[in-house]
């Protein structure tokens, strides 16, 4: 790594710089990577390093744990960031790399925001990782299965940080009050609010708490509502286009799958005040009434049409109501997946049997023609039978009569069991298959 210069090391640096950790074993929450039973900690105990991809959120210590693997590699450092770098500075580096290999030194090539690079910036990683010229470690905050190209991933070891808890938090705070020689000017419950603003970014975290450190002379500790009027609490970590957007629409749908209301809110409300679209979440709304409740509560469809028209109607902060009465009731419906497994199967044998015609006697005979080569012959009118049900077979006649649906008796599908066994019994007993 290059020096410092005297009078660099005499220019002002924000806390978080200064703070940065000088070892490994000074990085905070990331102990399942770089402790002695983690990927990292083993690699460097063995006297090996393979190509890494560091994947996790903003502030979790990707671009400090690369610096501290060179330092403890004796590894030149090339740091590089994708938004900034094109294919020629990556030329220019492997060039580097190719010279100092030739004296027996290795490179490690940092790249920050990897999953910026486009498929040719990547492609061009691919030769020198192969042949060892340089060892990638790269950082992003986008999951390296959608951002990566496969030839890439393919020669990397994905590590996955783990977003900072409030304990890993409130020990950067500690040590950044050691750093200053003073505390905080917060009451406890303001300290915890600025852990709970920081979103496990310790980045973040520590540049709040320089804010608050020049406050600190003279000041009475705040409490919660003066510290929200210092600083400026940020938006939730939530990219409407990226993984965040689906994990957190995946939470709401399995918690309404899982007939728990409360988080249903609690998910509900993480995406809307993250700014998702509501009308997207009602869409979503609409296929959970049909996809995991289906016929064991067909209101439950009528409830979400009725959630995404209030919300078109009122609009925000009014129609997100709606959307959260529709989750409720979804939430608390019984659950059937039977309508969803049910056309699943009919679409695979509509794929297999091919272009069977339907039988005869339930074709509609306009002309003479027609029914002289017998369409409509036999048809039997269903509401005319004593029964309103005439058991006739309306599958094509080469093939046995197939059952998709299987509904269980929860709901209003107790009540369709019940019929679907009358009119089992009612075919059986007019010589049908009874199927």
């Amino acid at each position: 790594m290059t020096a410092r210069s005297l009078f660099e090391d005499q220019a002002p640096r924000p806390l978080a710089d200064r703070l940065r950790p000088a070892k490994l074993a000074e990085v905070v929450g990331q102990d399942h990577v770089i402790g002695p039973e983690g990927p990292i900690g083993r690699m460097l105990a063995g006297g090996r390093l393979a190509s890494l991809i560091l994947w996790g959120p903003p502030g979790s210590g990707k671009t400090t744990i690369a610096r501290l693997i060179a330092d403890h590699t004796r590894l030149a450092f090339e740091p590089l960031s994708a938004v900034m770098a094109g294919v020629a500075e990556l030329r220019k580096v492997f060039e580097r790399a190719r010279e100092r290999r030739a004296t027996g030194q290795g490179t490690l090539l940092f790249i920050d925001e990897i999953h910026r690079f486009n498929r040719s910036q990547q492609d061009a990683l691919l030769p020198v990782v192969e042949d060892g010229t340089v060892t990638l470690v790269g950082a992003t905050t986008e999951n390296p299965s959608f951002e990566l190209n496969p030839p890439l991933l393919s020669r990397c070891q994905v590590l996955v940080l783990n977003r900072l808890s409030a304990e890993d938090l409130d020990q950067l705070l500690a040590r950044a009050e050691g750093l200053e020689g003073c505390t905080l000017p917060l009451a406890a419950d303001a300290r915890g609010a600025l852990l709970d603003m920081a979103d496990g970014d310790g980045r973040f975290l520590l540049n709040l708490a320089e804010e608050l450190f020049a406050l600190a002379q003279g000041v009475a500790p705040l409490d919660r509502a003066a510290l929200i009027k210092v600083v400026q609490r940020r938006a939730p970590l939530y990219d409407k286009a990226q993984e965040g957007h689906y994990n957190l629409i995946s939470a709401l749908h399995k918690s309404v799958r899982g007939s728990d209301p409360d988080a249903a809110l609690y998910w509900l409300a993480r995406m809307l005040v993250a700014g998702e679209d509501p009308l997207y979440i009602a869409r979503r709304l609409v296929r959970m009434a049909v996809e995991d409740i289906g016929l064991a509560d067909p209101a439950a469809l009528t409830q979400t049409i009725a959630a995404k028209d209030a919300y078109d109607f009122l609009g925000t902060p009014e129609g997100e109501l709606a959307l959260a009465q529709a989750t409720l009731y979804l939430a608390t419906a019984p659950k059937s997946v039977a309508a969803y497994r049910a056309y699943g199967a009919a679409s695979a044998a509509a794929r297999s049997h091919g272009s069977l015609m339907p039988p005869k006697h339930i074709l509609n005979a306009p002309t003479r023609l027609m029914k002289d080569i017998g369409y409509a012959a036999g048809y039997q009118y269903d509401p005319d039978t004593p029964e309103g049900f005439s058991g006739q077979n309306y599958f094509p006649d080469e093939i046995k009569r197939l059952v998709f649906y299987d509904p269980k008796p929860v709901g209003f599908e107790r009540e369709i069991v019940k019929r679907l066994e009358y009119w089992r019994k009612l075919r059986g007993r007019d010589g049908g298959d009874g199927a």
